[in-house]
């Protein structure tokens, strides 16, 4: 059985939505104290990594996360929720992450870009896989999924697992052990995101 944590931060109908195309069965799960008794963790986000992590703290999510991550057992972090699996992140001050990926959270820099370019990053865009994983089976080297953010991850390449371009190269997949993370949105990328979370269901 796959939970997927409601923190009132994320676009939780949408993964389930997903799942159900996929044939498997997901709950939506509140309560910390339930967590544990799930063989995966999804965990979702959209909005702002302070707010993220003060719901998390608040309902006690936070500490159930950290003991799900310390049990084996896959847990994947899509778009804020692959953030939130940091140390840190400086989106409307610094703040603490759960820290189960060691990197940190930054806003993309203008000034590093070569063209201009828009933020939020918002589209398609390519990933281009750097290490070789179970979640990358059926997927060619390099293929597109959906975007929507204005902060990325900067985590050491032992750490990312594919990474994409927009006005420099940034990690939009990071995993260590049995802890994943997703910057894009494979609930929205069609057939290569349903790919990724089929991969995920036989971790």
């Amino acid at each position: 059985m796959i939970a997927v944590v409601d923190y009132n931060m994320g676009n939780l109908r949408s993964v389930q939505n997903a799942f159900s195309k996929l044939g498997c069965e997901v709950r939506i799960v509140k309560d910390p104290d339930l967590i544990s008794n799930y063989d995966k963790l999804i965990l979702p986000g959209v909005g702002a990594f302070g707010d993220a992590m003060e719901h998390l703290k608040s309902c006690g999510m936070d500490e159930a996360i950290k003991e799900f991550a310390n049990s084996g057992k896959p847990l994947l972090g899509i778009c804020l929720g692959m953030q939130l699996l940091l140390e840190s992140s400086d989106e409307f001050g610094e703040h603490k992450g759960l820290a189960l990926i060691p990197g940190i959270v930054r806003k993309f820099d203008k000034a590093l870009f070569s063209t201009p370019l828009k933020i939020p990053h918002m589209g398609w865009n390519e990933l281009f896989i750097k290490r070789d994983n179970p979640l990358f089976k059926d997927l060619p080297q390099e293929f597109y999924l959906y975007f929507v953010h204005s902060y990325h991850a900067k985590c050491d390449e032992e750490f990312t697992l594919a990474t994409t371009h927009y006005g420099y190269e940034f990690a939009s997949m990071i995993n260590r052990d049995n802890i994943y993370g997703l910057q894009p949105h494979p609930e929205k990328s069609h057939e290569n995101g349903l790919k990724i979370l089929k991969n995920f269901t036989k971790m």
